[in-house]
């Protein structure tokens, strides 16, 4: 393939991805009830509140993906050194592909596009590290919440809801030592056939010392405060007599669902209404409050960062280096 086809192929396949992403979120967005409703929520609040809080939130949104841009970077250090705004473009590139991907999986793509092409692969390997870091912290809290709420509100008895508590407890725990013994995935892979000839790509799990997995570890975990305290902030101003512990664990369960269920970021406000209407009907009767603050969250979350990462789509050179 000739550099002006390379070049051609590029061009098309931005404008693709933009119409697509375009095109989706119009007709997605346009006429989605749960953000209207939100909408009205919020204006009974009064202007001042409205502004305050929906700021807090915007905030606590860039802090996230900002964490995120610094993590990738870390996790960079072995693979291809890169500057903290390469790592912003890329991580907010990396959400617009994920808008019309299953499970997210485009974010992969988008975010290593921004490597050297030869460094792609292994770049995907690292950023499943940090994809982990945050998969361990969703299982942990979500296994152990999920326990607490079968034991507090169904009756399966004592020594089932013992076992529940066992059967959690071990798997947080077999999530936790996984991830702190990361370098045995690139032993295993030797075993599985059709990611065999991938194996050297894997390597770079062998270089991370459990002090950088700790260290990648407390800003996944300041990620997880970050979105937690997104939902706390709309939950404790839209439904201010809702019991502030329940609350919070009912939080990491709906993470937790989100996290185990495949699905496309489109299509995700479905879920996590639909789960977060279920699992709060047992502590409040504002079902459709609750859904239109997992809602709000969506589309501040995911989507409107989808939206701005659109900008940087234009800078990827699909078959090169992303600088030239």
């Amino acid at each position: 393939m000739t550099n002006k086809t390379k070049k051609i192929l590029g061009i098309v396949l931005k404008i693709t991805i933009l119409l697509l992403v375009v095109w989706v979120l119009y007709h997605k967005l346009n006429n989605h009830r749960n953000l209207i409703e939100f909408k009205r929520l919020m204006h009974d609040l009064g202007t001042d509140t409205v502004t305050i809080t929906l700021s807090v939130i915007m905030f606590l949104m860039f802090a996230n993906w900002f964490l995120e841009a610094v993590k990738w970077r870390y996790l960079c250090r072995y693979i291809e050194p890169i500057s903290l705004w390469k790592a912003v473009q890329s991580v907010f590139c990396g959400l617009t592909w994920a808008v019309f991907t299953p499970n997210r999986i485009g974010e992969y793509g988008g975010r290593v596009m921004f490597l050297r092409a030869r460094k792609r692969i292994s770049g995907a390997v690292a950023m499943g590290v940090g994809a982990l870091a945050q998969l361990v912290l969703t299982s942990v809290a979500g296994s152990l919440s999920i326990a607490w709420f079968v034991n507090r509100f169904f009756d399966i008895g004592f020594w089932a809801g013992a076992g529940l508590w066992l059967l959690a407890g071990t798997y947080a725990g077999f999530f936790l030592m996984l991830y702190f013994n990361v370098k045995w995935i690139n032993t295993w892979v030797k075993y599985i056939a059709f990611l065999r000839k991938f194996h050297r790509f894997f390597e770079v799990l062998t270089r991370y010392t459990r002090k950088e997995l700790a260290v990648i570890f407390l800003n996944s975990l300041a990620r997880f405060v970050i979105f937690t305290s997104q939902y706390c902030i709309l939950m404790l101003i839209i439904i201010p007599d809702i019991e502030f512990l329940p609350m919070l664990l009912m939080v990491f369960i709906l993470f937790f669902v989100q996290a185990a269920l495949p699905t496309l970021d489109l299509f995700d406000f479905g879920v996590r209404s639909v789960t977060a209407s279920y699992l709060y009907e047992h502590i409040t009767d504002q079902d459709i409050a609750v859904m239109a603050i997992a809602s709000c969250i969506w589309f501040i979350n995911l989507i409107l960062p989808a939206i701005l990462g659109s900008v940087f789509v234009l800078k990827i050179n699909f078959f090169g280096d992303t600088n030239h």
